[in-house]
């Protein structure tokens, strides 16, 4: 079960550039879309399966963010060059920057000892579904050439970047309370 688990992680990690290619160069929508769905379920369920089996490990506790992490910036980056939108990759840039900087803060955490001021919450929880909604949503727009489900996919990247900015800011405070 343990190498099943691993293997959902780097699932994610070898889907995200799989999916660039799928989206940038082929143009294939429809198998990037359902690539993305299987890698953003293999997100939850390794969560889960760990926790069932209790295989919960370090390695996986660290390689779980990055992996996300990894595929949402290989999307977001697709995104922005297939529509050729300005917006996605602003919006894109500012989520990635919360990233990255939370990646940073946990560091720094780990460094002073201050590692349940970024423990992962709900809402850490709810911005990367709201992430991975909103790039399925748009994907599946593009595999159906729906303008009106990209536009309706642009408010979802507005409000997962609202999250996103609201999760940054409250591991900050956590982080620099002490």
């Amino acid at each position: 079960m343990n190498n099943f688990i691993q293997f959902l992680t780097y699932f994610r990690i070898i889907a995200g550039p799989i999916i660039f290619i799928l989206i940038v160069i082929s143009n294939f929508y429809g198998l990037a879309f359902i690539l993305f769905v299987l890698a953003s379920l293999s997100d939850y369920w390794d969560g889960y399966l760990a926790r069932k089996y209790q295989l919960v490990s370090m390695m996986g506790e660290v390689l779980d963010p990055i992996a996300d992490k990894i595929l949402i910036t290989f999307v977001i980056i697709a995104l922005a060059i297939s529509l050729e939108s300005s917006f996605i990759a602003f919006i894109g840039s500012i989520i990635l920057s919360r990233e990255f900087w939370v990646a940073a803060l946990r560091d720094f955490n780990a460094r002073t000892g201050n590692i349940s001021a970024t423990k992962v919450s709900f809402m850490a929880k709810l911005k990367t579904a709201s992430q991975l909604g909103t790039l399925g949503l748009y994907l599946f727009g593009l595999y159906l050439n729906s303008a009106l489900i990209i536009v309706i996919a642009d408010f979802s990247l507005l409000a997962a970047m609202l999250i996103t900015i609201q999760t940054g800011l409250s591991y900050s405070i956590a982080s620099f309370q002490r």
